[in-house]
């Protein structure tokens, strides 16, 4: 790892150079915490609506050297690579995409083996697993995030769990139109009655809200709100998913009262 600001967490980021990820590894970075990023060697091929390839992989990593992180070759299925590269880090945090969602039970393993660890974010990073009223197929992946949690929680690691929602990256540009890869050009499906309201954030400000918090004591053992698109939508836009439920103090924090010092970018000026 980078030297960075020695009064810093050491930080390794799994799953660094995915939608997510890339923002977290910079605001990490940007925020002076010595960082790593653990990327497999050959990358899996790009999802059909992302794009990219290998060149533009080559350039983000070289974007992290650039900024200081330490570049980590491997993959979670290496137990000792795994434990090896969880042992020189404070915090680990996932943003393992939600196909692989399940293997975080390795990065589990490695963070007991290695038992250093003083907070374990997971790849949560969407709608509240534990609020959510969801239909399959979506419903598959939202059970095995909340068996994450019950695992982190019952083998007694320091955790942050942190839900923001819908991306605003992935869902505004198309207006959440179902399958669309751009701005529809003739109309508009509305979701629901169009009276439910739901919540967006700036991929950037979910990363700078995660960095800002891994040094947080309050916001230890917490969680924080801030096809299958069609089962989520219905979550959110019929059920309500987004606000029907009450943040309990005792079990989370909401991501602009605790920092209201960071500017998050609303809807409008995105």
């Amino acid at each position: 790892m980078e030297p960075g600001d020695r009064n810093k967490s050491r930080i390794l980021i799994i799953g660094g150079t995915g939608h997510l990820g890339k923002f977290i590894v910079a605001a990490s970075a940007r925020a002076g915490h010595p960082t790593s990023a653990l990327v497999r060697a050959t990358a899996p091929p790009p999802p059909a609506t992302g794009g990219g390839g290998s060149s533009s992989r080559a350039r983000l990593l070289q974007s992290f050297r650039d900024a200081g992180v330490t570049i980590l070759q491997g993959d979670i299925g290496d137990h000792d690579l795994l434990v090896k590269a969880v042992r020189a880090a404070d915090v680990v945090i996932s943003v393992v995409g939600y196909h692989d969602v399940g293997e975080q039970m390795k990065i589990i393993a490695a963070i007991k083996e290695a038992g250093n660890i003083k907070r374990f974010i997971p790849s949560d990073f969407g709608n509240d697993a534990d609020h959510a009223h969801i239909v399959e197929p979506a419903k598959a992946t939202f059970d095995v995030e909340a068996q994450i949690r019950r695992t982190v929680e019952a083998e007694g690691i320091p955790y942050t769990f942190v839900s923001c929602n819908f991306f605003a990256g992935f869902y505004l540009p198309t207006l959440v139109q179902p399958g669309a890869s751009g701005l529809p050009a003739d109309k508009v499906v509305i979701l629901g009655d169009g009276n439910t309201k739901a919540i967006f954030v700036d991929e950037e400000d979910i990363a700078t809200f995660t960095i800002k918090g891994v040094d947080d004591p309050r916001m230890l053992n917490k969680c924080s709100p801030l096809s299958i698109d069609l089962a989520i939508l219905h979550s959110v836009y019929i059920n309500g998913d987004h606000i029907n439920f009450e943040i309990k103090p005792t079990v989370g924090v909401e991501a602009t009262q605790i920092y209201p010092d960071i500017k998050y970018n609303t809807v409008d000026e995105y």
